[in-house]
């Protein structure tokens, strides 16, 4: 990661999307490594992982993450509950994450970033889908490490007549 600071604290991003950084260089890098966990375990359908991403009841105030489309969930009971049945449900996903920006200040850390996704079928080789999400997650520093304690995700809609309009 480039040590340059900018104006007001932030540090440019190196290469793979990586945006703007404020913070102490090591708690960023902890910051990205617990925010690639969560997209790791998703990937996997990994739900030992997932769960220790997550922060435990007592290591943050109230867990909660929203999905694409549903309503917000709190608890760590129904935030695992949903992964479970997200991932029971994907027969491939991967996404390519752009765009992040982190911000750290005391034991609180937020990462905002692009989730662009490619999904498959089982019973295809064929791509079938892809999309592109806007996502905040809030990490909490912990005896273990960042914890993850918010996920909110929201689909990203392109303007196709902008892209389609000619300049003069």
């Amino acid at each position: 990661m480039n040590d340059r600071a900018e104006p007001g604290g932030w540090t440019p991003g190196g290469d793979k999307g990586q945006g703007r950084a404020l913070g102490d260089p090591d708690d960023v890098a902890a910051v990205r490594r617990a925010n690639a966990d969560l997209y790791e375990a998703i990937e996997r359908g990994d739900l030992d992982l997932m769960e220790r991403v997550w922060a435990q009841p007592d290591e943050a105030a109230d867990i909660i993450c929203v999905h694409p489309g549903w309503m917000p969930l709190r608890g760590r009971a129904d935030v695992l509950r949903s992964w479970a049945l997200i991932m029971a449900n994907t027969t491939y996903i991967q996404f390519v994450l752009t765009e992040d920006n982190i911000g750290v200040r005391g034991d609180v850390a937020v990462l905002s970033c692009e989730e662009n996704i490619l999904t498959g079928a089982e019973d295809s080789n064929a791509f079938v889908a892809t999309g592109r999400i806007a996502a905040t997650n809030a990490f909490v520093r912990t005896e273990s490490g960042w914890r993850l304690w918010l996920h909110h995700s929201s689909p990203i809609i392109s303007d196709d007549e902008d892209e389609d309009v000619e300049e003069p």
